[in-house]
């Protein structure tokens, strides 16, 4: 590499990292939380136990846990069912209506059933009178920011420019490292030395671990832009026979039971896990939504929905997810790795704790650039027909 290329590979890693670091290292602070925050939760929860049943217990219907929920809170609209299939649990979520929750998503609340007794364990108090959770302000802050839409965008490019930072760096350690061996960190130098060489050592280290991280967070931030070029696309088209039609009141609507078990007939290689309502701003008016998703490890993250006639229980379409949702729910395991179980989630525990140490020794290397005696000799020089070698010290 020439002088001239080596100094334009510095300045983009330099101005790239500079630019996303302090976000980073809060994406990166918030994300530990988050790997665990299935056992987080699970520690925190106030709940009733689930009771003891016989094995082979069946679990009670959807229709029975709606109904409660609408005994609960006359006047209220149900918006979707979740069916745990690890746990026996189906939680009902509940608002105003859909325009409400629509336009002030803190308006809506849930309520937690055993799934084999149909006994109430715990319910969330309306409007967020709960206040927010730990974990939802770890969520939010690893999210979007507090920012919607917006923060998403902007945490997006951040990470975008982080991806851009770790190839940069990549390019730029093997020239510099050349007079050296790998794994190098000269202890006997100065602090900034030091520092400098750890930066590198671990950077290189956890490189492909940090693009996997950075891609899929990237693809993640995505999420509502890419569900909304589906809504406009593929389900506006599916819809468009029955534009016009009137939508059916909550006094027409089918058994949401009935409506999940066509769609498991629908679908046996499937697992069905939740039921939307109609009328949601991200499904249909006219039908049941049910997701389903695959049954072993790799194919648990893979959901594909099905539509069923709100009014009369029968199978509508099952929908073929397109290629951009598909990366998406992809990238979700590979951010969090939350596919291989606690072992797994440690491991991404300790690679995103390596990451703040490089993100943070590289915004000290900055910092005390003007205070270190050694900034000229690390420069790097220029050996025989202009190639780039390390620095002398």
């Amino acid at each position: 590499m020439t002088r001239s290329g080596f100094q334009k590979w510095i300045w983009l890693h330099k101005w790239s990292s500079l630019i996303c670091t302090a976000f980073l290292l809060v994406i990166c602070l918030t994300g530990l939380p988050l790997i665990f925050q299935d056992e987080l939760g699970d520690f925190f929860d106030d709940a009733l136990p689930y009771a003891a049943v016989p094995a082979g217990t069946p679990a009670v219907s959807i229709d029975t846990a709606v109904d409660a929920s609408r005994a609960r809170f006359p006047g209220e609209a149900v918006l979707f069912v979740f069916v745990d299939d690890d746990e026996p649990k189906i939680v009902v979520t509940m608002a105003p209506s859909w325009q409400a929750w629509a336009a002030n998503k803190k308006s809506s609340h849930w309520i937690r059933f055993d799934a084999h007794t149909g006994q109430v364990l715990k319910a969330s108090k309306p409007f967020n009178r709960d206040g927010i959770g730990f974990l939802e302000f770890m969520l939010r802050l690893h999210r979007d920011l507090f920012a919607d839409l917006p923060g998403e965008l902007f945490l997006g490019a951040m990470g975008l420019l982080f991806v851009i930072a770790i190839v940069s760096g990549a390019v730029v350690y093997g020239p510099f490292m050349r007079r050296l061996d790998f794994a190098t960190v000269r202890s006997d130098r100065a602090r900034r030395t030091r520092w400098l060489d750890l930066h590198n050592l671990l950077g290189v280290v956890i490189l492909a671990w940090m693009l996997v991280v950075g891609l899929t967070g990237v693809i993640n931030e995505l999420s509502t832009p890419l569900f909304g070029l589906w809504q406009r696309t593929d389900v506006k088209a599916m819809l468009a026979p029955l534009q016009g039609a009137p939508v059916p009141s909550i006094a027409e609507l089918s058994s949401p039971q009935a409506a999940f078990d066509t769609a498991k007939a629908a679908a046996p290689e499937m697992v069905a896990t939740s039921i939307i309502f109609p009328g949601s701003p991200f499904g249909s008016p006219y039908h049941y939504l049910i997701w389903t998703k695959g049954h072993d490890t790799l194919t648990s993250r893979l959901f594909s929905p099905v539509l069923v006639n709100a009014r009369d229980g029968t199978l509508s379409a099952r929908v073929t997810v397109p290629w951009y949702l598909r990366a998406l729910e992809v990238s979700r395991p590979l951010h969090f790795g939350d596919y291989g179980g606690l072992p797994l989630k440690i491991i991404w525990a300790l690679l995103d704790l390596v990451t703040i140490v490089v993100l943070g020794s590289g915004l000290y290397l900055w910092l005390s650039r003007r205070a270190s005696p050694f900034r000229r000799r690390q420069e790097p020089t220029v050996g025989r027909g202009g190639i780039v070698t390390a620095p002398a010290e």
